[in-house]
């Protein structure tokens, strides 16, 4: 049996063991296409059946004898002298499903894990906090993460086993879930205190590690830094970073155009440009229906693992429309609004809210649904759209792609060649062939829509709402489009009015009219990023006072003296360890976006407190951040506005009137991230903004016109009535 010693983890295993199954992702998929109720049979089904989670939903009438997270389950651990199986994943996890199918549902590996432990389900969406530590344990012990997560753990929370996906049976010198839950028994029954030594080794290791960051400030330097590391693992030919398997990590993107907009270097806006349009007509983007996959299992950004995640549609949105800003290329704004497209139309909630993902799977095959044969298509189309639909998304007869469920002669659709290069070799012009395409791609979505759909996880976060209530805000004054600001408002509404307690907290979740699990750090930064974002687009005051009651819970309930935000709150469950989340994963930390939200509100309210607590943040975290600037790009993005230069626009006019609009629309259509924008309305004599900014008391309009108050790196210039002074003003580089 290895033992964690000294600095390092090691798995706590039998001696046949040698070690953990490592699946650094997780693969989509849907294995259950509906959720089960209340309703039905309780004696069929365990204890998960009192659920909202359509994860534990899907394995209520599992033979094994769940228990979802809570106090029942670790005292029966200690009644009976057993240890605890954890298991983590989410409803669109396609390994979840196969060990679930495999061995959850077996009635003999159910039997086993029955008698050896007590057995816990936890749905990684719903419990962040949990899955954090115990995905930190997991990587530590066996060298990689991802789900399903599998610990085995003593009855008081602390764990001496980890794995991913286990098989049924043993194979290829692995052991299998048969043969490993007796081993596993045996030990703990037979080198009890030697297990529960490493548990408690590996407990206090963990706890440890929240002092090791702590460095001194960063610097314009660090920004530069990161550029080079993102250029050294810049992919030349494909775009994206690293090899395979790529995930579109937005704020990359986000970090690349603020660095070229800061030093004007080509490189960094090329690598944007290349990445977005690379990602955009490959096959990780749905042509038909919209929308993002999750990533792509190889460098071309061609196969993709099938579902699709609320925050990537969020944050790839903002990359999208930001790009757009930066460059005027409609090929940009094209793509955001048709993410926006989709999620409007198939991940919007009745109340407002919008639902978590969906699911890659449908019949048991992944992919299904996004899948095309050539004959599929003939028969869809007419002759002529048919060749050149072919044509344009690389169609063949064989297929493209082997998919997982024995499809015959599936293809995934993706552009190799630009529309113009394919029309000069025709006899039509390139827009007669978009008009074409256009309208091919509408048959084949109305057939499309009649197959059986992937099962969609129809739980509401907060945190992905905040992201997603951000996006269309930005998009909304971007593009001057109504029905995504009224989108964007009526989820910050919904959230407010359900997921936010009497005393002013807020919760994470919300499922067949309940909203439940006490928020963490996450939907209070995304959240606040959402509303700042929704004020500078409406310019209702109620959403920045709002953001700003909430900033000042974050602070109250999750802030360290010592600088960042903990993950939970200070009076929040007590989990094995509180913990600080920094890196910039698939989605940036809670305490990145903090951060921002930080500069953005200490800039408009004035208060300097803000700006310090965004500065300790980054200083907590500057020792993992020099050694590795590239898995920071999101807190980079806040060091970018802290190191200037940034801005303080004010506009001063009546907000109906048209010169009021066309100055706010001339803002908006300059690329100009290191900014805040507030709006003063001069028909009424008391703004509410002057309560929140009181520097705008005096900052009225000269000669009853719009007039701009623009302020940069704490100096301000002379007040404007002109339109070309003010933009000239905002695109000066120098500090």
């Amino acid at each position: 049996m290895k033992i964690f010693k000294g600095k390092r983890f090691y798995l706590i295993a039998l001696l046949l063991f040698v070690t953990a199954i490592v699946m650094f992702v997780s693969f989509p998929g849907n294995h259950k296409t509906f959720c089960k109720t209340s309703s039905m049979n309780d004696s069929n089904y365990n204890r998960l059946i009192g659920e909202k989670s359509p994860y534990l939903l899907q394995h209520a009438n599992n033979p094994v004898n769940w228990y979802p997270w809570g106090e029942e389950a670790f005292e029966t651990a200690k009644k009976e002298n057993k240890p605890v199986f954890l298991s983590i994943g989410y409803s669109t996890c396609h390994w979840c499903h196969v060990m679930e199918e495999e061995s959850f549902e077996d009635t003999l590996v159910a039997r086993l894990m029955n008698d050896a432990f007590v057995s816990i389900k936890v749905d990684r969406e719903e419990r962040p906090d949990i899955d954090n530590i115990y995905m930190a344990v997991c990587q530590a012990i066996t060298g990689s993460g991802g789900w399903p997560l599998t610990i085995v753990m003593t009855p008081d929370k602390k764990p001496f086993f980890a794995a991913t996906y286990i098989p049924k049976n043993s194979r290829f010198g692995i052991l299998g879930m048969t043969e490993l839950v007796p081993r596993l028994k045996d030990a703990w029954l037979k080198q009890r205190g030697e297990i529960e030594g490493s548990a408690n080794e590996i407990t206090n290791y963990l706890k440890n590690q929240t002092d090791i960051y702590s460095g001194g400030s960063l610097s314009e330097i660090t920004l530069h830094n990161a550029y080079n590391q993102l250029r050294e693992r810049y992919d030349e030919v494909n775009g994206g970073f690293g090899s395979q398997p790529k995930f579109p990590t937005p704020h990359n993107i986000l970090f690349l155009l603020r660095y070229w907009n800061r030093t004007g270097e080509p490189k960094a806006l090329e690598m944007a440009e290349i990445t977005l349009q690379k990602m955009r007509n490959g096959g990780m983007y749905d042509h038909i229906g919209f929308g993002f996959h999750r990533y792509s299992t190889d460098s071309k950004w061609f196969a993709p693992h099938f579902e699709k995640m609320l925050y990537d549609q969020a944050l790839l949105t903002i990359a999208y429309t930001e790009a757009y800003q930066a460059t005027g290329n409609k090929f940009y704004k094209q793509t955001a609004e048709e993410i926006l497209e989709y999620v409007l139309r198939d991940m919007t909630s009745p109340e407002g809210g919008f639902y978590s993902a969906e699911d890659a799977d449908s019949e048991g095959e992944e992919g299904k649904f996004y899948l095309w044969t050539e004959e599929e298509i003939r028969s869809i189309l007419d002759e002529n759209e048919a060749n050149l639909f072919i044509k344009v998304f690389n169609i063949v007869k064989a297929g493209n792609f082997n998919a997982e469920g024995g499809s015959q002669n599936p293809n995934i659709l993706h552009i190799k060649k630009p529309f113009k290069e394919i029309a000069g070799k025709t006899s039509i012009s390139e827009n007669e062939l978009r008009q074409i395409i256009e309208a091919s791609k509408v048959k084949l979505f109305n057939h499309r829509e009649k197959r059986i759909r992937p099962h969609k996880d129809d739980k509401i976060l907060t945190d992905w709402n905040g992201l997603m209530i951000a996006a269309l805000s930005k998009a909304a004054r971007v593009f001057n489009e109504e029905k995504y600001e009224a989108a964007a408002k009526r989820s910050a509404d919904f959230i407010m009015k359900t997921l936010r307690k009497n005393d002013g907290t807020l919760l994470h979740r919300y499922r067949e009219n309940e909203a439940a699990i006490n928020a963490h750090v996450d939907d209070y930064s995304f959240l606040i990023w959402g509303l700042i974002e929704l004020y500078e687009t409406t310019f209702d005051v109620d959403y920045l006072k709002t953001a700003i009651e909430l900033n000042d819970i974050q602070l109250k309930n999750f802030w360290d003296s010592n600088g960042g935000f903990y993950f939970t709150a200070s009076d929040g469950e007590k989990l094995l360890i509180r913990q600080k989340e920094y890196y910039d994963g698939a989605v940036p930390s809670g305490n990145s976006v903090a951060m921002l939200n930080l500069m953005r509100l200490g800039r408009i309210t004035a208060n300097s407190d803000f700006e310090t607590k965004a500065d300790l943040t980054a200083k907590w975290y500057s020792k993992a951040i020099e050694s590795s600037p590239q898995g920071f790009t999101m807190l980079l993005c806040a060091l970018d506005f802290a190191a200037g230069p940034s801005y303080e626009v004010v506009i001063s006019g009546n907000s109906k009137a048209e010169d009021t609009k066309s100055m706010l629309m001339a803002v908006n259509n300059v690329f100009i991230p290191n900014m805040v924008l507030i709006l003063r309305p001069t028909e009424t004599e008391s703004p509410e903004i002057v309560k929140i900014a009181e520097f705008t008391e005096n900052q009225t309009s000269i000669g009853g016109k719009s007039t701009a108050y623009i302020c940069k790196n704490y100096s301000c210039d002379a007040p404007t009535t002109d339109l070309k002074r003010m933009l000239k003003l905002l695109r000066e580089k120098k500090c």
